[in-house]
């Protein structure tokens, strides 16, 4: 049976692929959240086999994707797998004519995101990329901040993501190379960058410094980002920044707005926590008042938007985040390791957009 015509009485039900951090950390609460059903799991890691069980009794646990396939009924597969399986999995999902929700970022390159948006645009499977962030108070203030225009015109923005660990942890993403895609410009960097399309237009050309000190891929970023609006956005991201933060700062004509951290995550800069209900604060010299107060911001509203996608007339149109903006993220991110390469400013060439 179609989503389009579920009984009133049935959830969706979804199929997740990878109970790691971001499977049962990140996917399984905004799943919960929005009201959809994860019906089964598959992973093949006996901790993780046991935590499923524990924490979703009425899932079902497989090994793998193609066991997860096979389950009966399933309206949504979720690959919280790691990056560099993404391509090969989402292709396998895609032939089983399964919607699909993939973990940011959508692939290792922008040319193997594009085959796979091609590919589920040609078999008419509904995909979208899970940009979690794009639901966080730190983007809706800062939307608030350009749209009301607070510090006047935009001319120059600082995103960034610190955190302080010298002792990297164990995982794939810190034991992993760049090109089986590990590293924080990948991981937080796609965030990042995400976020600076959204608030100031596509990216043109980027010149990027990064560094591999603990990691076996890069732990420390820097991205400078000529988007094609004028401004400039310096994308920032480390795990070997002892003073973290702030989060965002952004300079305007009459004045800039600053985030002092992450909701979730430490900063040093104490003394730009945010007051009451408003997010971060707007500055001119010596003089500072508080940010906008946002409403409720929610993660599970991703897969609130998902599920009334797939019961909509027009499934891929209604998705919460164009696969699309996915592929040109990951062109600026390959175009950032071009720069670093050759240390050199190197236009963003994006699949499937007219040179």
């Amino acid at each position: 049976m179609p989503p389009s015509s579920l009984p009133d009485d049935r959830s969706l039900r979804v199929g997740l692929a990878g109970y790691g951090v971001g499977g049962r950390q990140f996917h399984v609460p905004a799943l919960v959240g929005a009201g959809l059903e994860v019906a089964a799991v598959a992973t093949a890691n006996p901790e993780r086999v046991a935590q499923a069980r524990a924490e979703l009794p009425d899932a079902v646990v497989v090994p793998d994707l193609d066991d997860l396939l096979e389950v009966d009924g399933l309206d949504l597969v979720v690959l919280a797998t790691p990056t560099g399986l993404h391509a090969a999995q989402a292709e396998r999902v895609i032939e089983a004519g399964v919607a699909l929700v993939i973990d940011k970022p959508l692939a290792r390159t922008a040319t193997e995101a594009q085959r796979i948006v091609d590919l589920a645009a040609h078999s008419g499977v509904p995909l979208t990329v899970f940009q979690n962030r794009r639901f966080d108070p730190e983007l809706a203030a800062l939307l608030a901040v350009r749209d009301g225009g607070l510090v006047g015109e935009i001319r120059r923005a600082e995103y960034r993501w610190d955190r302080w660990r010298p002792v990297p942890k164990q995982r794939w993403r810190e034991t992993q190379t760049a090109e089986e895609g590990a590293g924080l410009l990948l991981d937080l960097g796609s965030h990042l960058i995400d976020q600076a399309v959204i608030l100031h237009g596509e990216i043109e050309s980027v010149y990027a410094e990064l560094s591999a000190h603990t990691m076996v891929a890069e732990d420390d970023v820097f991205v400078a980002c000529r988007h094609t609006s004028g401004v400039v956005s310096h994308v920032m991201a480390s795990s070997v920044n002892g003073a973290p933060g702030p989060r965002a700062r952004v300079m305007g004509s009459t004045g800039a707005y600053l985030i002092g951290r992450q909701f979730d995550e430490v900063s040093a800069f104490n003394e730009f926590e945010n007051s009451g209900d408003s997010v971060g604060w707007v500055i001119r010299g010596d003089a500072r008042e508080p940010g906008p107060v946002v409403g409720a911001c929610d993660q599970s509203d991703f897969y609130r938007a998902v599920g009334a996608a797939l019961l909509s007339d027009d499934p891929q149109a209604a998705m919460p985040v164009d696969p699309r903006d996915a592929v040109h993220v990951l062109a600026v991110v390959d175009a950032a390791r071009a720069s670093h390469e050759g240390q050199r400013v190197v236009e963003v060439l994006t699949p499937g957009e007219a040179p």
